[in-house]
């Protein structure tokens, strides 16, 4: 097994969005943060022989991150087509060999229901904008409905909602962890070149999910 640094350094040549969608949040997840969720989820086996659906790919970084730890097979869903490209580029870059695959759909209404135990990753959108809040809510439903256990990133102060959507929906928090994620400038309304924000990352085994 790479350590997490490796890994982080293995996946520092996953590019991101070359047209960035405000009202989808798309940011490239930094290879530091990925780096740490991923190396947590094998960790704690909950990724070397198994299946992982990245909810919200963007282009793969959390999915190309999870390839590199030996999953029988990987499923990255997005709902814009154009980060699936990249993500299919970036696939190139890292040079994984375990079996990725690709769907255009909306993580929130996933079109398919795997019948194997799932690990479920994602950084999903924070609900920043003011038409999307709570846009992260969605994403943890889903990972309700067809995981075993998930990781996920959220604002830092997110630790109350997750807990309580995680009990209402059949789950339990069973790990928190805090780090910080850096946002470069890349929309219009940013005013910093980049600025860092605190996050959280946490696991939840869920008892609704495939068994």
């Amino acid at each position: 097994m790479s350590t997490k640094r490796e890994l982080a350094q293995q996946l520092g040549v996953v590019v991101g969005f070359d047209d960035p969608e405000a009202s989808l949040e798309q940011y490239r997840t930094p290879p530091s943060v990925a780096a740490h969720l991923v190396h947590l989820a094998d960790l704690n086996g909950d990724i070397a022989g198994g299946t992982v659906v990245d909810l919200g790919c963007g282009t793969g970084m959390l999915a190309l991150g999870a390839a590199l730890r030996g999953p029988a097979t990987v499923l990255g869903v997005d709902v814009d087509p154009a980060p699936l490209s990249t993500a299919r580029a970036n696939q190139n870059r890292v040079g994984t060999r375990t079996r990725i695959s690709w769907l255009r759909a909306d993580a929130t209404e996933l079109p398919v229901c795997p019948s194997e135990p799932v690990t479920a990753i994602m950084n999903p959108p924070f609900g920043a904008q003011s038409d999307n809040e709570h846009a992260d809510r969605a994403f943890l439903a889903t990972a309700a409905d067809i995981a075993s256990v998930s990781y996920s990133i959220h604002n830092a102060g997110s630790v109350d909602f997750v807990e309580a959507f995680a009990a209402d929906n059949g789950g339990e928090v069973t790990a928190a962890y805090g780090t910080t994620l850096s946002l470069p400038r890349q929309f219009s309304f940013h005013e910093a070149e980049s600025r860092e924000i605190d996050v959280e990352l946490f696991r939840i085994e869920w008892r609704r999910g495939p068994q």
